[in-house]
């Protein structure tokens, strides 16, 4: 058996590898994320109904009670997969599948929930929401997506971490140097561990 270059970023499916991220920049991009490592080894992170609740959370939305996890669990994961095509098709400057162009205005025809005045205690006011319904999540992921690719300032900072094993579609802040990977501490460390195993391993001059 061949022994691994060092190099080589390693492939364990670890439990940081299944964390869901919601970094990625936006509603519809953090969707996207639930899958890990495209497209060489996906990994799934939103596998059930617990971790359809914890995305929930982590995006910010509180479910309508009595929606079927299942169902949505589907439904987002139909989703994604038009969502990944049509955003990474913006970023490869190629035509995306009239399949996923036609689930997103599909789902983008209900009308999103409407915006909610609140205020604290303290007479502070904030934005809130009420619990959407399924149809209204998906309907607010997939007009976020249409925004992201049609909006021009906004679709030239989609990116593609570059690290070969990730893959992650994510909105670069657009202030600095342009990203090259979703994250400094996950990709970003990766690679200058790879390049400092890289130089290690060569041969002396």
């Amino acid at each position: 058996m061949s022994e691994r270059d060092p190099a080589t970023p390693r492939t364990r499916t670890t439990a940081r590898v299944r964390e869901l991220r919601f970094d990625a920049g936006s509603l519809a991009l953090d969707l996207v994320a639930t899958v890990g490592r495209r497209p060489s080894t996906p990994v799934e992170r939103l596998g059930d109904a617990d971790r359809l609740r914890a995305w929930c959370r982590g995006v910010g939305v509180t479910l309508r009670d009595g929606e079927d996890p299942t169902a949505l669990l589907a439904a987002l994961r139909g989703l994604r997969t038009a969502a990944h095509d049509v955003a990474t098709a913006a970023i490869d400057g190629r035509a995306p599948r009239p399949d996923s162009v036609d689930l997103l205005n599909d789902l983008a025809r209900v009308d999103p929930p409407a915006p909610r005045l609140l205020v604290d205690a303290q007479g502070r006011p904030a934005a809130g929401t009420a619990p959407l319904s399924a149809a209204q999540l998906l309907s607010s992921a997939a007009r976020d997506l249409i925004a992201l690719v049609t909006e021009p300032r906004l679709r030239e900072r989609l990116r593609t971490c570059d690290a070969e094993v990730c893959g992650m579609v994510y909105l670069d802040p657009g202030h600095g140097r342009p990203r090259k990977w979703c994250s400094m501490e996950r990709c970003g460390n990766n690679a200058k561990a790879a390049r400092h195993r890289r130089r290690a391993s060569a041969p002396a001059p």
